[in-house]
């Protein structure tokens, strides 16, 4: 699904529909690809002091079940929400992150961007002097093997949100880049879904069959998003109670 600005309350509950028809085996695997007006987000690990937002902002703060700590998310930046049964993707959380890294690291050089991981550091950067930078986020939350949350690909925002309204991923001296900086012009998120959707299809062995949407807000009520995401007969909405729950981040 490729959809426009979407609030992030509303892309959760979508997740979240969507992740229960996945785990019933009602729809395939499905990914989300999208923007988000300006909000931060706070993972399990997130540890006071972590959040200092000045007055001013028109930021939304939510608390999420994903793994890792506090982020930002704006206009202009692609998010990635994989909506994957894993027990058709190896069953080990630690290549599922591995794998979001490498379809964010083939996006990247798509559009001429080299990025890479680093050692003891979370997410994708760009190996800049004097310090590397950061480009990318990954934090998911993983129930019976249904994964939700995903990555965020800066592509073309201010990064100052990332340091002055947050320690952004717990690291205090981090620092961070875009698209745009990188190659020293504006570029469109628009311009990168195609390389990301692609990215994701080589490394996840997909093939994806895109699904037509209305508008932002006009996704909601269509009869096909409710067809697709209706709750099947006995499903329950505990997934703790019948299987493994797991956070992770990179």
């Amino acid at each position: 699904m490729n959809l426009e600005r979407v609030p992030y309350g509303e892309a959760w509950d979508l997740q979240r529909s969507l992740a229960a028809a996945v785990s019933q085996g009602a729809i395939p695997d499905t990914v989300l690809l999208l923007e988000h007006p300006p909000v931060i987000t706070l993972g399990r690990r997130t540890e006071e002091g972590e959040l200092h937002v000045p007055q001013g902002p028109d930021v939304e703060i939510v608390e999420t079940d994903r793994g890792g700590k506090s982020t930002y998310h704006g206009p202009g930046q692609l998010v990635c929400y994989p909506i994957l049964d894993l027990t058709r993707h190896g069953r080990d959380v630690k290549r599922y992150c591995r794998d979001l890294e490498e379809a964010l690291i083939r996006a990247l050089a798509a559009v001429g961007v080299e990025a890479t991981r680093i050692e003891g550091l979370t997410g994708i950067w760009v190996e800049t002097k004097p310090v590397p930078k950061k480009i990318a986020s990954i934090g998911v939350h993983i129930t019976k093997w249904v994964t939700t949350h995903g990555y965020a690909l800066n592509v073309d925002l201010d990064t100052a949100p990332f340091t002055e309204w947050i320690t952004a991923c717990g690291l205090a001296d981090a620092s961070f880049t875009t698209i745009a900086e990188e190659l020293g012009r504006p570029i469109t998120v628009d311009e990168v879904r195609p390389h990301a959707a692609a990215a994701f299809e080589e490394v996840f062995d997909l093939t994806f069959e895109e699904l037509p949407v209305d508008e932002g807000a006009g996704l909601w009520p269509q009869p096909l998003h409710e067809q697709l995401t209706a709750k099947p007969t006995g499903a329950t909405s505990s997934g703790k109670a019948q299987g493994i729950e797991q956070v992770a981040a990179r």
